[in-house]
């Protein structure tokens, strides 16, 4: 974090606040995550130089270039055409490149490069999805905070280790991080 250049994945009316320890709205309702968050989510998913990683939500890509500087190959989706095209210019501009940026649904992972070590959410969901946990290999990880930033309401960051058919996963703070789109949880009637 501390030689990646985040104000090269906001824009230019946001690039002086871009350290600041906040969500910054990147498009409309998409926000690069805090950097206090993603630091502690990043170090608990324990990277490794060959490990494959899935990023979900990829938004500007800053989330995606972290993890690419610590990883082996990084494939990160983005449902939003135009923020897929961003985050691929800039990675590319600053050189990095084990990182691949496609546009995809996000709740459906990217089945076609699957099993991955690894799998990051850049931003709060209010579970894994079964497809997305069933595309890490045995022994991989999953990081993501549950639940959401949706009127205050704090998320859970945790992580998921898979072994054989089982994903245990264990709570390691609390943070509000803002849903990824595609996540919500649809409102229910209720008496």
């Amino acid at each position: 974090m501390g030689v990646l250049p985040r104000e090269m994945f906001t824009e230019k009316a946001r690039q002086g606040v871009a350290y600041i320890d906040e969500d910054i709205e990147v498009a409309p309702g998409r926000y690069m995550m805090e950097p206090v968050v993603l630091a502690r989510l990043v170090q608990a998913l324990n990277v490794g130089a060959n490990d494959s990683v899935l990023v979900i939500g990829a938004g500007t890509g800053y989330d995606a270039a972290l993890i690419g500087t610590l990883a082996g190959p990084v494939v990160a989706i983005e449902v939003d055409a135009a923020l897929v095209e961003t985050a691929s210019m800039v990675i590319s501009h600053l050189g990095i490149d084990n990182v691949a940026v496609v546009e995809a649904a996000l709740a459906e992972g990217y089945p076609a490069q699957a099993p991955f070590d690894l799998v990051f959410f850049c931003g709060a969901v209010p579970e894994v999805p079964a497809r997305i946990a069933e595309q890490v290999a045995p022994g991989g990880r999953i990081v993501a905070v549950i639940g959401g930033a949706e009127n205050g309401v704090l998320g859970r960051a945790t992580i998921m280790t898979r072994t054989g058919d089982n994903l245990s996963s264990r709570a390691i703070f609390d943070a509000g991080t803002r849903t990824l789109p595609g996540f919500e949880v649809a409102a229910k009637f209720v008496f």
